[in-house]
């Protein structure tokens, strides 16, 4: 296993160039940045270094926010869909010259490696083009029904995707551009307001984005950015009587408590997941641990469509092993401004959790296969738990860091039986050579998606992102995006 942790020369880098370019993490409201004598100090997860501050909003702001998004809703919602794709595209030309810039700082923010960052900015870029394809080809035109299409006499139909309102924008810290831009423009492209409410860590990119907002020259109100603690503000930000829509992606717990006091409101829910890759004997063992770590590993493990657990079958578990171990030590572990391939997690509770679940496995009879090591500030080098048991938390619990436990099964039939026993149910996978196994397992898992011979991703963005359970609810993607924030409206003439 590889370690590059020489942090220091690179971190004082760029904190000169972010001293120059970054608005300090103001909010912005009404078309206006917004500063405060209460600050949120960010510390980079790298080196606990201190990188900004960003605004810590009052209640008063808060409202001052919503209030902003419903004054502006009418005019926009009525502002030609032409109009609307036209400012969106600016702002997205804004934020793309500036690539470089904002994967450095999603780096520094979030502890994401500087490829994965690059790629994020990219990706972001062209979900705008393909959600503004998707839109002026099947959105931004109603839905007929007639005589000559559908045998209705004596009336013409006609159904539209129109706004709903004011829609809350909530993003995490672990995708702090891809998983915001896929809330706020398809929000925005359909005719709704919004309020954009970043994670802590991803709250001085956030900040960024607001600054293309502003550039661009959307109406005052259009799009406005509140920042401060989710523990502080997070339940008065969710019951504002202007909200029409909520769209959240971050934890199972936060995500109920948001559905239990959004009463009436339409809701987007991406929360937690348990992703399980089972793997059946007949299976080439080190294709399948190349991809398996690959999907387990990446960004350490800090994506909720990350697999979280190998469940396998006994005839072929020893082997797998080997080739699991293979090729975790190749993995590249440190200084994320170098790419590797494990980085640090978010933060020291993240990282005394993940190594509570291993100690909790390894009292339950686990055994490590490699890893469990701390070499550097919330670094962890990527580990393999083997004999897990189903009476440990690490086999139902998302661990949210580099640690991926193997539980063992006798047949199908109980690795199927062992998957849907999470309470999670976000995406699964399958390994195996024979089509007809691999669509058996597909069909009887419980999760919005099931991958053959693939690990668990989010993406292409076309396709639909669906959690079940406790993974959540609603539908993302690109058209899911715009369905969800919209309502049908018809209109009929009557001849």
């Amino acid at each position: 296993m590889c370690f590059s942790l020489h942090y220091i020369t690179i971190l004082e880098f760029f904190m000169n160039d972010f001293k120059e370019k970054i608005y300090s993490g103001k909010s912005y409201i009404n078309g206006k940045f917004i500063d405060s004598n209460k600050k949120i100090e960010i510390y980079s997860p790298i080196n606990n270094s201190h990188i900004g501050d960003v605004v810590a909003l009052s209640k008063s702001d808060i409202d001052d926010a919503f209030l902003a998004a419903h004054n502006a809703f009418n005019k926009w919602s009525f502002t030609p869909g032409y109009k609307r794709v036209e400012l969106i595209k600016k702002m997205a030309s804004y934020f793309i010259e500036e690539k470089e810039f904002l994967a450095n700082l999603i780096t520094l923010e979030v502890g994401k490696s500087y490829k994965e960052s690059l790629s994020e900015v990219e990706r972001s870029y062209q979900y705008i083009m393909d959600t503004i394809d998707y839109f002026e080809k099947n959105i931004d035109k109603p839905f007929v029904i007639d005589e000559t299409i559908h045998g209705v006499k004596n009336k013409v139909g006609k159904f539209y995707r129109v706004p709903i309102g004011v829609v809350l924008a909530i993003s995490p810290f672990n995708y702090p551009i891809n998983l915001s831009i896929s809330k706020i423009i398809p929000s925005l492209i359909v005719g709704n307001t919004v309020v954009f409410k970043p994670a802590t860590y991803g709250s001085l990119v956030g900040s960024q984005l607001a600054r293309y907002f502003d550039k661009s020259g959307f109406e005052p109100g259009v799009f406005n950015l509140v920042t401060g603690k989710g523990s502080e503000i997070g339940d008065y930000i969710v019951t504002n009587k202007y909200i029409q829509g909520i769209t959240f992606t971050g934890s199972t717990d936060i995500g109920k408590k948001i559905a239990e006091q959004a009463s009436m409101k339409k809701l987007v829910l991406e929360l937690g997941g348990k992703d399980a890759a089972i793997v059946l004997d007949d299976i080439d063992v080190s294709l399948v641990a190349k991809e398996i770590v690959k999907g387990a590993y990446g960004y350490s493990g800090q994506r909720c469509t990350a697999i979280k657990r190998i469940i396998v079958l006994n005839d072929i578990a020893d082997r797998l092993v080997i080739a699991l171990r293979e090729e975790i030590l190749k993995l590249r572990v440190g200084n994320p401004f170098s790419s590797p391939d494990i980085v640090p997690v978010i933060d020291k509770k993240s990282l005394d959790y993940v190594l509570s679940l291993i100690q909790d496995a390894l009292v339950h009879g686990a055994n490590i296969v490699t890893g469990n090591q701390i070499v550097g500030h919330n670094l962890l080098t990527p580990t393999l738990v083997d004999h897990v048991s189903l009476k440990s938390k690490l086999a139902w619990e998302e661990p949210f860091g580099p640690v991926l436990p193997i539980i063992r099964v006798k047949d199908i039939s109980e690795a199927i039986s062992v998957a849907n026993a999470s309470n999670f149910g976000l995406q699964g996978s399958v390994f195996t050579n024979d089509k007809a196994k691999a669509l058996l397992v597909a069909n009887h898992l419980n999760t919005g998606t099931v991958n053959i011979n693939k690990s668990s991703s989010r993406g292409p963005d076309i396709f639909p992102f669906v959690g079940v359970k406790d993974s959540g609810f609603g539908v993302q993607g690109i058209e899911g995006a715009m369905v969800e924030m919209t309502r049908i409206k018809g209109i009929v003439e009557n001849s």
